[in-house]
């Protein structure tokens, strides 16, 4: 009968230790929607499809374009410059660009706003 109090107990104690650590893991973890991880990706993509069309159009140019010079040109399709819950801008200097997504929630939810150069290196912005 001991042993069995023994087993039990030391089941107990297994059973609150992983207890702990799930209900612990998921407090540093913010719960993210479905929808908004995979706007979030199409955000991240969406950057890195205007970075890539602003390096061949400097291939071609010599020059960066403005996001209204790579829509008309074709350079990127219209569908690519609209994101569910980003609003993007682009920035245009004589050495470079940098292409901005940002997140345009209401408050309270979660979101991250993005930034890519001519590097193609997408970058998390405050």
């Amino acid at each position: 009968m001991r042993a069995l109090a023994g087993i039990l107990i030391a089941a107990l104690i297994a059973l609150g230790i992983y207890w702990f650590y799930l209900t612990r893991s998921k407090l540093g973890a913010p719960e993210r929607h479905p929808v908004q991880t995979v706007d979030t990706t199409r955000a991240k993509m969406d950057l890195l499809s205007i970075a890539q069309a602003e390096q061949a159009y400097f291939a071609q140019h010599a020059a960066y374009a403005s996001f209204d010079e790579l829509v008309s040109s074709g350079a990127i399709p219209v569908e690519r410059t609209r994101v569910e819950g980003y609003a993007g801008s682009a920035e245009t200097r004589a050495d470079g660009f940098t292409v901005t997504a940002r997140c345009q929630v209401a408050p309270g939810q979660i979101c991250t706003s993005f930034a890519v150069d001519q590097t193609l290196n997408v970058q998390v912005i405050p």
